[in-house]
């Protein structure tokens, strides 16, 4: 009768390996967050230059082209927030804990959700500075 109950105890103390949701984790919500922050980087650039060279002239003011840049800026920050959450997700899956430096699918899967959180915060804080580049310069001068 003990030895059933020992069984029973190590076995429940031995946990079933997990499976992630996704059986192939695939590297593309990794570069989501760069790539928002790459093409918001090119469109407030182009925007301005063609603001500049078109619109208000080489002296002018920036004017509404501030405010077009602020929508865009809220608009990826949106996006990169929610791919980092998205990570975040993938990070905190099951109840390993960091590091995830073993050869199984559910730590690769935690890994590559925690590199996606990661490169989203340095993301977010990328396109924070490329929209400061209009709070602090008003003009095309």
């Amino acid at each position: 009768m003990s030895e059933d109950l020992r069984e029973q105890q190590r076995s429940g103390d031995q946990q079933a390996p997990e499976a992630p949701p996704q059986v192939r984790d695939t590297l593309w919500l990794i570069t989501f967050s760069p790539t928002i922050w790459a093409v918001h980087f090119l469109l407030c650039y182009v925007a301005t230059a063609v603001w500049c060279a078109k619109v208000a002239g080489r002296s002018g003011e920036l004017g509404d082209i501030r405010l077009a840049i602020g929508v865009l800026t809220l608009i990826a920050l949106v996006g990169i927030g929610l791919t980092g959450w998205k990570g975040w997700r993938h990070h905190s899956f099951g109840h390993a804990t960091a590091p995830h430096d073993f050869d199984t699918p559910a730590d690769r899967h935690r890994f590559l959700g925690f590199s996606t959180l990661l490169l989203s915060g340095l993301s977010f804080v990328a396109t924070i500075f490329v929209a400061l580049s209009v709070v602090f310069i008003r003009s095309c001068a």
